[in-house]
Order: structure tokens, then C-alpha cells, then sequence
């Protein structure tokens, strides 16, 4: 459908397939509506109901808004933080006439935001790639703790990763184990099909 340059990485390609549009760098699918399982099958097992406000670091085309909107029948609301403005102008053009719900799209560097940002969230998702790695900044306690801060007590935090090589699987284990599960409240691995999905809770105030 439409290809655009991206500053971060290199070609986009829009596609639409299966009546939904997905988005793709060379190596990796960003987005993908409701198909973009790892995330559609993790809400699948997690409770929901009091999610209300979210955060989405990395917003690539708005799955996630558009998975738990259509196929979840959540009413929320929405902040998107993306680097990349390609990926903002996509996603504007393209899927969020789509949706009813309530989205603010920042076009910011996620470790900056979460840095100056004094709202808080009942949901923070982590989906930030360049092509298939997570930038090393992003893998920091630092950035982690940042990002815990802007939960509600008892919110949920959920980091995307790969899990398909045996070098994804090393990496994913070796961060879930000696930063993740340091961090937040009852942490948990879940592997999903090529992904998985760190899932944490904000700790409990004494």
C-alpha cells in the first residue's frame, strides 16, 4: 500500500492483509491489528478489568489500541509514545480513524519520556525495536525504574521480547532474571509463540 523512509528503520512497508494493516521494517512485523499475537494472546491471560489508562512505549500502528478497542471491547485511554515519525504519520493516517477510543500520540524518545512524565497509568506496554533488537538503553534498571514510577499501585507492566532464537531466549531470561523480576511485583515470563512477554506489577505499598 504505501512505503516510507524511517530515520530509525531504514524502509517501511505498509501492507494491508487480511483486512487489517500491518506494518513491517526489513526484518520484523511492528504492527498488525489483532494479529499481532504476542501481545492479543498475552491480554488473553491477564485480567483487564481495571484497566483504564495506558501507556504504549512504542506505539508502531496502534495494535494494541485497536486489539483490546475491537476483539477486548475495552474502553480506554490511550498515550502513544513513538521516536519515529514515519511510524506516527502512518498510524495517524491510516488506523486511528478507526478507533473511538481517546489517543495522544508524543513523538519522543521513550527513555526521555518516561524520565519527565508525571501521569500515571493502570498499564504500560513496552514494544520498542529497532528492526528485531531492543535498543541497550531500553534493557537498563534505570530505564525500568523510570518506567514503574508511572504505574498506579497494584498497574501492570508488560515488555515485549523476542524468544524465537536460542540467543533471543538468552538474552529475554538473562534481563527477565537479573533486572525484570528485581523491579516489580510477582514477575512473570510468558512464552508465547515467537515472543515473550514480561508481565509485572507495580508493588504493593507496606
Amino acid at each position: 500500500m504505501e512505503s516510507a523512509p524511517s530515520p530509525y528503520s531504514g524502509n517501511l512497508d505498509l501492507y494491508l492483509s487480511k483486512g487489517r494493516y500491518q506494518l513491517c521494517s526489513p526484518h520484523a512485523i511492528y504492527s498488525f491489528a489483532d494479529k499481532y499475537d504476542n501481545f492479543s494472546d498475552s491480554f488473553a491471560r491477564l485480567d483487564l478489568s481495571q484497566v483504564n489508562d495506558v501507556l504504549l512505549l512504542g506505539f508502531g500502528l496502534g495494535s494494541i489500541p485497536y486489539m483490546l478497542e475491537k476483539v477486548f471491547h475495552k474502553s480506554c485511554r490511550y498515550t502513544g509514545v513513538d521516536i519515529d515519525p514515519a511510524v506516527i504519520r502512518l498510524a495517524s493516517k491510516y488506523v486511528l480513524p478507526e478507533l473511538s477510543s481517546s489517543i495522544q500520540l508524543i513523538e519522543v524518545d521513550a527513555e526521555i519520556f518516561v524520565q519527565i512524565e508525571t501521569s500515571r497509568y493502570d498499564l504500560i506496554c513496552i514494544d520498542l525495536f529497532i528492526d528485531t533488537a531492543i535498543p541497550s538503553a531500553f534493557l537498563e534498571t534505570e530505564f525500568l525504574q523510570h518506567t514503574m514510577s508511572l504505574l498506579q499501585e497494584g498497574g501492570m507492566v508488560m515488555f515485549n521480547h523476542l524468544y524465537l532464537t536460542s540467543a533471543d531466549k538468552l538474552q529475554a531470561q538473562h534481563y527477565f532474571e537479573s533486572v525484570f523480576s528485581k523491579e516489580v511485583f510477582a514477575p512473570e515470563l510468558m512464552e508465547l509463540r515467537t515472543n515473550a512477554m514480561l508481565v509485572g506489577y507495580q508493588h504493593p505499598k507496606p
